[in-house]
């Protein structure tokens, strides 16, 4: 969802930013960059340390997110990916899934006040599978929602975390440029959904519903 459906993190940067300035943690660039395509837990634990309890970490996260939903919410139809809407619209007869780290709260936000919603038959949010991205959980998951062997399914990705579960889980994967310029070992790298080589690439290698 972040940096395929969103373009987000340049909010999440903000967010983070301000939210750790409450408890005097300044967040330099390098801080940001290993934010992306990780779990919150995970980013909680990065930014003020390995000794905080389960429900000091959830605490932290929750926090963070709601001052995020508080600063997208006036930009989130600017900030949908370029063509998103229309490739959605295309597509809405294919078995389509969402699979992010995100928390539940963050992917219904996004989902549900964009009104992209209905062209998902299943959503797997970040709760919802055993280990985050890198690991394959939630894409297996994703899959096994949809009746759909992991083979036959093609991910759009933006975080070489998020390549790594993809291929993990055995499945062809898109790189989407929003978060990075370069994207290893994907079967194709577009800037957006507008990208002219998507659709005849699309054509050539996914069979027609």
């Amino acid at each position: 969802m972040d940096g395929v459906i969103v373009h987000s993190n340049p909010v999440h940067c903000e967010a983070w930013r301000l939210y750790n300035r409450r408890f005097g943690i300044q967040t330099d660039a390098a801080m940001l960059a290993r934010m992306y395509g990780r779990h919150n837990d995970d980013i909680v634990r990065d930014y003020f340390g390995a000794g905080l309890s389960p429900e000091e970490i959830a605490a932290h996260g929750a926090a963070k997110e709601e001052l995020y939903r508080a600063l997208m919410a006036p930009r989130l139809e600017q900030a949908l990916v370029a063509g998103v809407r229309e490739f959605l619209a295309r597509h809405a007869g294919r078995p389509l899934a969402v699979a992010t780290n995100a928390e539940p709260a963050n992917a219904a936000f996004v989902l549900d006040n964009a009104g992209l919603r209905p062209f998902f038959r299943v959503v797997i949010d970040g709760h919802m599978a055993g280990r985050p991205k890198p690991f394959p959980d939630v894409y297996l998951r994703a899959a096994a929602a949809l009746g759909t062997d992991p083979s036959v399914c093609l991910v759009f990705e933006d975080s070489p975390a998020g390549v790594e579960a993809a291929r993990a889980a055995g499945m062809r994967t898109i790189g989407v440029r929003t978060t990075y310029a370069e994207l290893p070992e994907v079967e194709l790298a577009i800037d957006d959904f507008t990208s002219t080589e998507l659709e005849p690439w699309l054509s050539c290698h996914i069979p027609a519903c």
